[in-house]
């Protein structure tokens, strides 16, 4: 029986996680490139995202029409960046 209760919470446990994204269709911000690059927050904001040929950000309209929402860059774009980046032999 307890066996049972514990694939029974782990089922609960499984239902309340949130779907995940698939990375051909995510929008990355400064919080998840930071987490893919290993990088902090602070460094993607202030150094990553300035260079020249990152991909340029999304942002999307705000409800009041003022101003900008914060920026957000495709995942795979992000992805394909970073991996331009890569030494060869």
């Amino acid at each position: 029986m307890a066996d049972t209760a514990k694939i029974s919470d782990l089922l609960e446990a499984l239902d309340r996680l949130s779907p995940r994204i698939p990375v051909q269709i995510d929008l990355w911000s400064v919080r998840e490139i930071a987490a893919y690059l290993k990088r902090s927050d602070a460094v993607v904001r202030d150094r990553i995202v300035a260079i020249p040929d990152f991909p340029p950000a999304i942002r999307l309209p705000t409800a009041s029409g003022i101003g900008r929402g914060q920026p957000l860059w495709k995942a795979r774009d992000v992805i394909a960046w970073a991996e331009n980046y890569q030494e060869r032999d």
